[in-house]
């Protein structure tokens, strides 16, 4: 069982080293992390082709691939790492995000063996904790794993992060980023990568266990805004314009109730 592991880079030399770390500790010994830099000016590239000089002379069966060019932002870098990858499975995990424990590529395989060679898995999910950049425990991502899972499941949000996302690579490049959406392309291609899954009729596994560190100050955090009316428009697409307002309009009343709660008690 190969996994690929794909890390988009620019300008990240302060936030790469630990993610980095967290997949050269894997004991999983058939891991491929492909970095994808968007030509850095400071010293990412420099520390990623060290990083893939040290896993050379390791025994641990990584194999590091490090392309450092221009691009046209990050889902046009993450369709170049899509396009590079060799593993069975294929994971986004992103400069300042970080994998949990040494055994976290191990437990993932685990429950992508279960569907034998006929029909593993389409997608293998999990749980994520937000970190800080310290690499700090901040909290539990709101949105917990479910136990069952389907493309329809995304009309509540993405219930999954997308760095806790493996999914079977033969269906991965199927569905490439949508280069329209600047914030949101990865709701939009797990969604796609999630219906053809159901085509294929792979299931969709959970791990039952904490599978990413997600850094908090991410793009769609930092542009939460822009983030949520291009989401709004990921959802009209694949669920329709009416089903989209409904949910949202119970989105707001949710919000709304938990403010008022939380008002309540505090005084």
């Amino acid at each position: 069982m190969r996994i690929s592991i794909v890390t988009i880079t620019y300008n990240a030399a302060s936030t790469l080293r630990p993610t980095l770390d967290s997949v050269a500790m894997q004991e999983h010994d058939d891991v491929e992390h492909i970095i994808v830099d968007g030509a850095s000016t400071d010293a990412t590239a420099d520390i990623a082709r060290q990083y893939a000089e040290a896993e050379a002379q390791s025994d641990n069966g990584h194999e590091v691939i490090v392309m450092s060019e221009p691009d046209h932002g990050l889902y046009d870098a993450m369709n170049k790492g899509l396009r590079l990858v060799t593993g069975d499975y294929v994971c986004f995990l992103n400069a300042g995000d970080r994998l949990p424990e040494n055994t976290t590529l191990t437990k993932v395989a685990e429950v992508a063996e279960l569907g034998g060679d006929g029909n593993r898995p389409g997608v293998v999910y999990g749980d994520t904790d937000l970190i800080d950049a310290e690499g700090r425990f901040v909290g539990h991502r709101h949105h917990a794993a479910p136990e069952s899972l389907s493309w329809r499941s995304f009309r509540k949000g993405m219930l999954v992060c997308h760095q806790a996302f493996y999914a079977r690579t033969d269906l991965a490049r199927e569905v490439e980023y949508d280069l329209r959406y600047r914030l949101s392309a990865d709701v939009d291609w797990c969604i796609r990568v999630m219906k053809k899954a159901e085509e294929r009729k792979a299931p969709l596994v959970r791990v039952h266990e904490v599978v990413a560190l997600y850094l908090r100050e991410g793009q769609s955090t930092l542009h939460h805004r822009a983030s949520l009316q291009e989401r709004f428009d990921v959802m009209r697409r694949h669920y329709g314009l009416l089903s989209t307002l409904l949910m949202h309009a119970w989105f707001f009343v949710r919000a709304g109730w938990r403010k008022l709660t939380a008002s309540r008690h505090s005084g």
